[in-house]
This record gives C-alpha cells, sequence and structure tokens, in this order.
C-alpha cells in the first residue's frame, strides 16, 4: 500500500511515505501493552490532563492543522477548520465528563455488595478513513485514553500527513509515549496487528468492503469491534414539511464535504407534492456552486479526494444511466485539472436498476417521487444500509413519529445533521455495529468487572451458586 498525500486540487505528489517495517510494528505494539499494565489500575483522573491540553492545542493551532487536510483531501479550508475545531469540542467534552461515565454502577442483590466497574480492555486497534481525517481519530481516541486503552492506528493511505499531526499533537499534548501510535500497515499487516495476542479490540470506520474484511479477521480471533460503515442516508420530505426550511438545509446536506461523508443525505425522498419544487431547489443550488481553490473562502464545492474516487463514482453514475435512470442536471463542466466532479441530480432509479440502494460518495443526489409519507417510510427502508436520516415535517413532534419508523441509527428532524461529543454515533444494518461518541462510545472498549464483596460467606452459598435451600 503506497502512503502518499497528493493534493487533488493541483495533483501535485507533495510527500510519500515507507510503509511501516515489522520491527517498527513490534516494538509499538510492545510500548502500548506496557503502558496498558502501567494504566491498568491507574485513575481516570491522572489522563484528564492531556485531554483537555490537547483540546487547547487544537484551538491553538486550527489554521496550521486545518491546511494539512485541506492539502491532502481537499477539503474546503472552512469546512477544515470546523472539523479541527469539532475535535477540540469532543477532547474537551471528554475532559470533563470521562470520570462521571466511568464510574462503577452499583447492583441491588442478594448476593452482597456489587459493582460494575469500568476497566480498561487493553490495547487497540484502529482503522480510519480519509474523509475526516481528525475527527474519525479523536472519536475513538479521546474517550478510549480516559478508559486506559492504549492505541495503535492505520490511518488511509492517502491521508498520511493527516495520520503524523494527529500523532504529533498527542505526543506534545503530554500523552505518554505508547498512548497512540500511527502504523503505514499493509494489508497482511493490518491483518497481522489484528491478530496479535496483544490487540483486544478493533475499531473501524470506512467502507463495507474494509469493514467485512477486518471484521472476518477480528471475529476469527474473538476480538471485540465496532465497526462505522456507509449509509444511503434518506432526506424525507413530508406531505406536510415547511419547504422553506427544507430548501435551506436540502443542498447542504448533499454538498458539505463535496458530498464524501457517510452521513450525507443521499436518497432525497420527496411527497409528490413537494416534488418539483424540491427539484427546482436542489438544481438552483448545485448550479450556483463554485468550485475551485479550497484555500479561497469564495469558493463553495472542494474537489474529491483522488481521481480514482472521481471515476469510482462517475463509473456508478454511468451505470444508474444505462440502467434507465434519468440525468435532471449535471452541472456544466469546469476549466480545471483538480479532481472536481461536477453536481449531478438523478430521477427515476426503479428498483431494478443496479444503482438503486448504492451508496454515492459525491456531490450526487438521487430524488425520489413518492406517494405519501407512509410509501416514504417503506422506500427508507429499502436499504442494506442504516447510519442517518434526516426528516421534515410539519411538527417535530409527528416528524418523530416517522423517524421512529425508519431502520437507521440516528435521524434529525426538521434539522441538519449534527455530530457533537454528547451524541451516539452508529449504524445497523450493513451501516455497522456499535456506538462511537456519548456515553455509548466511552463504555465500548472497558471491562465491565463485577465485582460483589461480603465480610463472609452466604450460608446457602455453595459451589459459587447462591441456592434456595441449605443442605
Amino acid at each position: 500500500m503506497a502512503y502518499q498525500t497528493t493534493n487533488p486540487y493541483t495533483n501535485e505528489v507533495v510527500k510519500t511515505y515507507a510503509d511501516a517495517t515489522p520491527e517498527y510494528v513490534e516494538t509499538s505494539l510492545a510500548q502500548a501493552q506496557a503502558l496498558y499494565k502501567k494504566w491498568r489500575n491507574d485513575p481516570v483522573a491522572t489522563r484528564i490532563p492531556v485531554l483537555r491540553k490537547l483540546a487547547q492545542l487544537f484551538k491553538d493551532e486550527t489554521d496550521d492543522l486545518a491546511k494539512v487536510l485541506t492539502t491532502e483531501m481537499g477539503k474546503l479550508f472552512v469546512e477544515a477548520q470546523g472539523e479541527v475545531i469539532l475535535c477540540a469540542e469532543i477532547a474537551e467534552y471528554y475532559a470533563d465528563h470521562a470520570e462521571e461515565l466511568l464510574q462503577p454502577r452499583t447492583i441491588d442483590t442478594i448476593a452482597g455488595d456489587a459493582q460494575l466497574e469500568n476497566h480498561p480492555l487493553g490495547v487497540l486497534m484502529a482503522v480510519e478513513p480519509w474523509n475526516f481525517p481528525y475527527y474519525q481519530m479523536m472519536r475513538i481516541f479521546a474517550p478510549n485514553f480516559a478508559v486506559g486503552d492504549p492505541i495503535v492506528f492505520k490511518h488511509a493511505a492517502i491521508t498520511p500527513a493527516s495520520a503524523l499531526a494527529f500523532e504529533d499533537a498527542v505526543r506534545r499534548a503530554g500523552a505518554p509515549a505508547g498512548a497512540l501510535t500511527n502504523l503505514f500497515l499493509s494489508y497482511d499487516q493490518v491483518s497481522q496487528v489484528v491478530a496479535d495476542k496483544r490487540i483486544q479490540g478493533v475499531a473501524l470506520t470506512g467502507s463495507e468492503r474494509g469493514g467485512v474484511a477486518v471484521a472476518e479477521v477480528a471475529g476469527k480471533h474473538l476480538k471485540k469491534n465496532t465497526m462505522e460503515l456507509g449509509g444511503t442516508d434518506a432526506f424525507i420530505v413530508a406531505h406536510d414539511a415547511n419547504m422553506a426550511d427544507v430548501k435551506a438545509i436540502a443542498p447542504r446536506a448533499r454538498l458539505y464535504n463535496a458530498g464524501q461523508v457517510c452521513t450525507s443525505s443521499k436518497r432525497f425522498i420527496v411527497t409528490e407534492n413537494h416534488y418539483d419544487e424540491l427539484l427546482e431547489c436542489l438544481k438552483a443550488a448545485f448550479s450556483s456552486v463554485k468550485m475551485g481553490d479550497p484555500m479561497d473562502p469564495e469558493t463553495t464545492l472542494a474537489p474529491m479526494n483522488s481521481k480514482k474516487a472521481k471515476e469510482r463514482l462517475q463509473a456508478q453514475v454511468d451505470t444508474a444511466l444505462a440502467g434507465g435512470a434519468t440525468a435532471y442536471y449535471v452541472h456544466e463542466p469546469i476549466d480545471s485539472d483538480g479532481q472536481f466532479f461536477m453536481p449531478t441530480i438523478l430521477t427515476d432509479i426503479t428498483k431494478d436498476n443496479p444503482a438503486y440502494g448504492k451508496e454515492m460518495f459525491g456531490p450526487v443526489a438521487q430524488v425520489y417521487k413518492v406517494k405519501d409519507d407512509a410509501e416514504a417510510i417503506a422506500l427508507a427502508n429499502d436499504s442494506d444500509y442504516g447510519l442517518g436520516g434526516i426528516v421534515f415535517a410539519g411538527s417535530a413532534e409527528y416528524g418523530a413519529e416517522i423517524a421512529s419508523q425508519i431502520e437507521t441509527g440516528m435521524v434529525f428532524v426538521n434539522t441538519f445533521f449534527s455530530s457533537l461529543p454528547e451524541l451516539e454515533f452508529g449504524g445497523v444494518k450493513k451501516s455497522g455495529f456499535g456506538r462511537e461518541l456519548g456515553q455509548t462510545g466511552i463504555t465500548s472498549f472497558v471491562n465491565q468487572e463485577l465485582v460483589v464483596k461480603r465480610d463472609r460467606p452466604n450460608d446457602n452459598e455453595f459451589g459459587g451458586l447462591v441456592l434456595p435451600h441449605k443442605f
């Protein structure tokens, strides 16, 4: 696997990085394991100052850190700045709440004084994607650092500088050696690390294909794992939706980060009374984007992350059209060598179309017309994925009724999709399993150890079981 920074706006190869040697991988695992043993009985409070300093570092160095993202994967600079600030908020959240979230839970039982204690599980392996290089890492790092789980990680091959910048920030915040170690691994090395007996858990955010490959190895070796995979998220416009609100959000829900977001609204499912109006809204927004230098504040649509990604998306669109879909709108080509994909709106995608239910990772909107809200819910659920979703309805209460009927992990009613440190993030079906962030995220990789104590044995106790009668 070639780890290489290539600017998708200029096509300049900035730097190429060598794969990790077997010796470095072994040293890193040994160092992480030694740190776990040290951390095993240390209180959470001893690690909190590092998270606070890390949050401050991300605030103080927002622009420098953001520029790395823009150079590597083409993200608009203003969006890159937002990603850096969100990372600071996540680190701050767990600095403020980790001790409380990890407090033992008392259990009322006849067995004795019982409590469930949250202890570190061990060294974790993280496999993370390119579309939010810092945020994805902070999501797994901050809560598990608080717990006391050291992490080794493999980042995407196209964002090696981002991986190193994050690792360096953690080091400068005062984390001990072994707390977080970047490894430029080959695919074979990923499997070897996951299988290593020192690894106790695996967290992956990425594609369905990558999730299947890593989960297979993790399952074979009985490693706990969480999978945050792709999505074909629905944006439902109910019959009584306020179209002024819909128009304010719908284009952003598809074009943010050039549409390269797992939780982007990819399928717009619209009742027939709003269908034409929604199409015109999207067309107006898609036609008015300004493609150009992602560092320029006037640019509103960034290039795709790579030439390969652009070609893959074009192949998907071509397949959809060949299968009978209609290109309702395609942006006029622009004079640029950057990896820009022309914003596209597809309609008339029938169930027999090869593109039906497929995730299109870029600025392509699929728009579906339905008769009523019940049909909208049925279409939303007719997917192998279930990550997020948005519902616009005449009232929050009615929107929530619709949301509760959608088979997905997260739904936002009458508002834009948000990822915040206090909100659990995760999906169902082929979108994966497990949750990150929030209270659930910090307990994903803990040893929930049951401790029961008494001053003396229970008279009814025999062979480790509490029996109803004495012998």
